[in-house]
């Protein structure tokens, strides 16, 4: 393994030129050791998903890293490491967040003269945003077809897949398609795009503040909030963010309007997560459930005695079945505590709607879903899950949420660690796996091109019939 990460640094580092930009070099070895190690152990004794790590090749990657954060050549290759060793635990809420500094030089998909958005449709990397004096040159729907004499596919495996923190392999790839030129300024890229029309076009890119700053788009985001009219009586309410409690309010002047509706569609697509309190809110105005059923919450319980008994006894499974009744709850325990799978399940699985029932609105509903729904909107998603009159339509979600701690690490930047694990309250995981959709439905670039939305059209025509 000590080989695979001298590798992956160089892979991650191949092919970009920082020609313009002097990278910051403030960290000491012995402070570099210090944050790999902090990392380390927090994650050992906190970390809700320890249990699925392979904690052999996790510690042989901790040692190998020792020596390896100490070689760096400037803090921005010392976070790229730290990231890395992140990802290897696959949850999106345990990561590595560079500097506020590093804003100082690093760019997202800024090139001078050229400006773009990118979305992973259909598994390419697609521009759905550019900045106008460039929108026929480069129209949308544009594919990024190579990469510095890689395919798109190729070069995102290398160097971006490794320090993206995820859960699930669909948002890895939609995340890394839409993060895949967030670079430090003066990164170059020979790049190949494939216009709609086939006609393919080479650039050489820099990474450089853009110009011009206005963009042509198919879809003007307003903010965290979205509300329109559709077709037979239908309303459609976007809430992209959890994160702020005006969404909340934002939602609630609505009200009076939905209540015309024969059916309502809420859009989750974008919302990547905030406070789930503000999800459950919104559906209790939804629902006639005086209470949500909310997912299961369970946290490590460590202790080191039960480990000692564990680990130097060798118990096993059947041994947890020998002896008295509290012999058997203390083997159990000792047993779970060694393999990192004892939990303390915290005694509450509901949230009260105080909604006044006059004042709710329960009409069929469709909720719009996809590899961007993550966290607290999943929250939303597992408290709807009993309510018939709810469908989900779209795609599978992140498949993570929980509550991650967080800490400073030398030299600014940040750490998570998510220590509380979440279920359904029957037990059914789906950190990991993502919410399944009732009703999958996947955007391809020809919708995209046609300036269709095929989850809305099938969410209408789910309501027509409801």
């Amino acid at each position: 393994m000590k080989k695979a990460l001298v590798l992956l640094l160089g892979i991650l580092l191949s092919g970009n030129v920082f020609s313009q930009t002097e990278l910051p070099n403030t960290l000491s070895k012995a402070d570099k050791v210090y944050g790999l190690s902090k990392y380390w152990n927090e994650v050992n004794f906190n970390f809700a998903y320890l249990n699925k790590v392979d904690k052999e090749k996790w510690n042989s990657d901790y040692k190998s890293l020792i020596e390896k954060v100490q070689e760096t050549k400037n803090d921005y290759e010392y976070y790229l490491l730290l990231q890395q060793f992140a990802v290897s635990l696959k949850d999106g809420h345990t990561n590595i967040f560079l500097p506020p500094s590093f804003s100082k030089f690093m760019l997202d998909a800024e090139f001078g003269d050229y400006k773009f958005t990118l979305r992973n449709i259909e598994g390419k990397a697609i521009i759905t945003e550019v900045n106008k004096s460039k929108r026929k040159e480069i129209p949308l729907g544009t594919e990024i077809i190579e990469v510095n004499g890689l395919t798109t596919k190729e070069h995102l495996a290398k160097h971006v897949e490794p320090i993206v923190a995820y859960s699930t392999e669909d948002f890895r790839d939609a995340f890394s398609v839409r993060q895949m030129f967030y670079q430090p300024k003066g990164t170059t890229f020979d790049l190949k795009f494939r216009k709609p029309n086939g006609k393919i076009i080479s650039r050489k890119l820099t990474i450089s503040p853009a110009a011009e700053k206005e963009m042509h788009t198919r879809n003007k985001n307003e903010g965290i909030f979205e509300f329109k009219w559709l077709e037979n009586k239908t309303a459609y309410v976007a809430l992209h963010s959890f994160g702020e409690a005006k969404i909340d309010s934002l939602f609630k002047s609505k009200l009076p309007e939905i209540k015309k509706a024969k059916g309502l569609i809420i859009d989750l697509r974008e919302n990547l997560g905030g406070s789930s309190e503000y999800g459950y809110s919104i559906l209790g105005n939804l629902i006639h459930d005086d209470e949500l059923i909310v997912a299961k919450s369970l946290i490590l319980d460590y202790n080191p005695l039960y480990e000692y008994f564990g680990v130097n006894y060798n118990i096993q499974a059947k041994d947890t079945a020998q002896g008295s009744p509290q012999n058997r709850m203390m083997l159990s325990r000792a047993y779970l505590t060694a393999k990192d799978s004892y939990f303390y399940e915290i005694p509450f699985s509901t949230y009260p709607n105080r909604i006044e029932k006059s004042d709710r609105v329960v009409i069929p509903i469709a909720v719009l879903t996809g590899p961007f729904t993550a966290s607290s909107s999943e929250d939303f998603l597992v408290a709807a899950d009993n309510q018939k009159h709810i469908v989900k339509i779209g795609e599978a979600t992140a498949g993570t949420t929980g509550m991650p701690m967080s800490f400073e690490l030398p030299g600014g930047g940040w750490a998570r660690i998510c220590f509380k694990k979440e279920v359904y309250v029957d037990g059914r995981e789906f950190v990991g796996y993502g919410i399944q959709p009732d009703i999958k439905v996947s955007k391809t670039l020809k919708d995209f091109i046609e300036k269709k939305d095929p989850a809305i059209e099938k969410a209408l025509k789910y309501l027509r019939k409801a």
